[in-house]
């Protein structure tokens, strides 16, 4: 009888304090005001970085996943500079999660301030002015004239429940005679292209 007793107070104590760290059942996810698209591609907006890449892609790849867990919307686009661009220049993926169970929070925080150290080459920026928490995460391993090596930037976002990224990349071999724009270009026009997107999701 005393080891049950035990045994019911320990399962208690562990019940209390799974209480105390996920928060009262029956928490509503805080999703901020954004809904679910299954054709995200057509809420993205890219017009900043069409600045660089003058083409439109007219048919950009898209998925997504509607469970009651989690709602996810996924965009890919090629980015071209000019008509004569038999290949991709540059690529761009967003990608939105509606998080219907669980915070995000903690995760979200320790996956990308700590991106750099996952990631050899990276630089680590927390930004102001996106939601309740973004990171602009850049990488350049361009060398000389840029005519080698490879540019990213990713600007990912958390408002309440739901997570957001952004991501451009290019590599230099992929621009046949010109060089790829600067990381802190293309930063400047994937944070602008980022407030118009999640607006967008808002508002749709």
């Amino acid at each position: 009888m005393l080891w049950a007793a035990v045994g019911a107070l320990a399962a208690s104590a562990v019940w209390a304090g799974g209480i105390f760290l996920l928060g009262p059942l029956g928490d509503k996810p805080d999703l901020a005001g954004y809904r679910a698209k299954a054709n995200l591609c057509s809420a993205v907006d890219y017009s900043a970085l069409r600045t660089e890449y003058t083409q439109e892609d007219t048919a950009p790849t898209h998925n997504s996943l509607k469970d009651k867990a989690i709602d996810q919307s996924y965009c890919s686009i090629s980015l071209k500079t000019s008509s004569s661009s038999s290949y991709s220049d540059a690529y761009l993926s967003v990608e939105m999660d509606l998080h219907r169970t669980t915070d995000p929070s903690p995760e979200f925080t320790a996956v990308w301030s700590g991106y750099d150290q996952r990631y050899e080459g990276y630089e680590v920026e927390k930004v102001s002015g996106f939601g309740d928490e973004a990171y602009l995460v850049t990488e350049d391993t361009t060398s000389g004239a840029g005519t080698s090596g490879s540019r990213a930037v990713i600007l990912a976002v958390r408002d309440g429940w739901m997570t957001y990224q952004m991501s451009w990349s290019t590599y230099s071999s992929s621009y046949a005679t010109t060089t790829p724009p600067e990381v802190s270009d293309v930063s400047r026009w994937v944070k602008t292209d980022t407030r118009s997107t999640l607006e967008n999701i808002r508002s749709d």
